[in-house]
């Protein structure tokens, strides 16, 4: 490689790793967006002309596709299927990793039609081919498992059969030797093509039994799968810039997996094995084991005008009724009233890592008042309303308490501590984890059932009124 192309790479490098320490705050996050997109655009640059390429057409026709799809999902996806977009282009690297591992094998082989081997690859590369294959394919067909979950194609709720872990395991014990086989004698191809019909099964039956709950785990994790099959491919064509690339995304990955778990107060075996989660219907409403008390708009206004502090919890039910903007909307009126109001975001509200922060900083939310739970779980005894919109299984004070449900041991927004607690919801329907709330039965909890974005707008008019 030349010392120009060297340079190069290290400069996109560099951008990468600052882009991804301007990603860890709201207020960078887009600088840090910008930084990492230019690194790679130094990467493909360098790539396309240090390389012998004798045929650009492909390429050509690749780029060309490969942008127009991502302007269309740009434009059309709404914020509540962000989770699965994420999902699927996660899947789609790990797909690209394996595709490009098997190529070059077919390149080395030196021979196009597989028939005989004449090849002398190194055994790193050998290694670190089988691993790109394996890891690759199983993040393809997890990603989509995990996106069709989010979309509601398939039951969210966890599928499990007899015999499972057991099955998984012997899956992936039969995948790594045939890799040993194939590293011994690289001329037998159809062990790469063996394993990468193992990885699918994997991909399929290690995602499957995970609830909808824990798909914001799983998504950060196919990430790092991601990540490490592409740095698997850079061993194998002896490309730094890849091989540094695909281990950030690859360490990062795996650093916001444990927050995540961390947040839940589970471990990562807990989230992957122990089939926590219920099927998840929202056309199907619950039935009310007890009573709860029904406020209009008008009676949530009329306390609101008293207040002093007021904190509010989003979650995914915002997304849904792409309310952002209108709840914004009522910050920007309670603000003006001179009343103190921030966000509370949950770690793992919504259906990915930052789903709240990336939809409210869409209605130009603040940032210096999203908070953290750790950075304001202490202020809401002292808080005169929180307002909830769309949360549900982060502020179920039944994690703290009820040693049988799934949520127990997860730390929760101390809602229930504030003076007025207002929770904004279609109705009584239990989150993901399948438990029922014991905020909504609080005697100082007060409903407001309705569509969000609805509720909200008319909050805004009396609140101007």
């Amino acid at each position: 490689m030349s010392a120009v192309a060297a340079l190069s790479y290290l400069v996109a490098s560099v951008l990468f790793m600052s882009g991804l320490k301007m990603l860890s705050s709201p207020k960078t996050a887009r600088k840090g967006n910008i930084s990492a997109s230019l690194g790679m655009l130094i990467a493909i640059v360098v790539t396309l002309t240090d390389e012998k390429i004798l045929d650009y057409t492909f390429i050509l026709a690749g780029l060309l596709t490969g942008s127009a799809v991502g302007v269309w999902f740009a434009l059309r996806v709404q914020m509540t299927a962000m989770p699965q977009l994420v999902g699927v282009l996660n899947g789609f690297g790990g797909g690209a990793s394996a595709l490009v591992a098997f190529a070059e094998y077919i390149r080395i082989s030196g021979d196009a039609s597989l028939s005989v081997w004449t090849g002398d690859a190194p055994l790193d590369v050998l290694i670190t081919l089988v691993l790109s294959i394996l890891i690759g394919t199983v993040t393809i067909v997890g990603s989509m498992i995990a996106s069709a979950k989010l979309h509601g194609v398939m039951r969210s709720a966890p599928i499990l059969y007899p015999f499972q872990k057991q099955t998984n395991a012997a899956i992936l014990v039969a995948a790594i030797v045939l890799g040993v086989l194939f590293v011994f004698d690289p001329s037998r191809w159809y062990l790469l093509v063996i394993i990468a019909g193992l990885a699918a099964i994997l991909g399929v039956t290690s995602v499957i039994p995970i609830g909808g709950a824990d798909m914001p785990v799983v998504i950060s994790l196919m990430n790092s799968y991601s990540g490490l099959a592409g740095a698997m491919t850079g061993f194998v064509l002896s490309n730094n810039v890849l091989i540094i690339s695909g281990t950030l995304v690859g360490t990062s990955g795996i650093i916001l997996t444990n927050i995540m778990c961390k947040a839940m107060n589970r471990s990562l075996a807990n989230v992957l094995f122990a089939g926590v989660g219920a099927e998840y219907d929202p056309s199907v409403q619950a039935v009310e084991q007890r009573t709860v008390i029904r406020y209009t708009p008008e009676d949530a206004a009329t306390i609101l005008e008293s207040a002093q502090s007021v904190i509010i919890v989003p979650g995914y039910g915002l997304a849904v009724a792409q309310a952002q903007h209108a709840l914004q909307e009522l910050v920007n009126i309670l603000t003006a009233k001179g009343m103190l109001v921030r966000y509370a975001i949950h770690p793992v509200a919504g259906r990915m890592p930052g789903h709240m922060n990336v939809l409210l900083a869409e209605a130009n939310a603040p940032y210096d008042i999203l908070m953290e739970m750790d950075q304001i779980n202490d202020d809401f005894q002292n808080t005169d309303v929180a307002l909830v919109i769309g949360a549900n299984d982060v502020v179920n004070p039944a994690a703290r308490y009820k040693k049988d449900s799934p949520l127990y041991g997860m730390p929760i927004l101390n809602v229930d501590h504030a003076r007025t607690v207002m929770v904004c919801k279609r109705s009584l329907n239990p989150g993901f984890a399948g438990e029922d709330n014991e905020l909504f039965y609080n005697e100082k909890t007060m409903m407001v059932f309705g569509d969000a974005k609805e509720t909200v707008t008319k909050l805004v008019q009396l609140m101007k009124s």
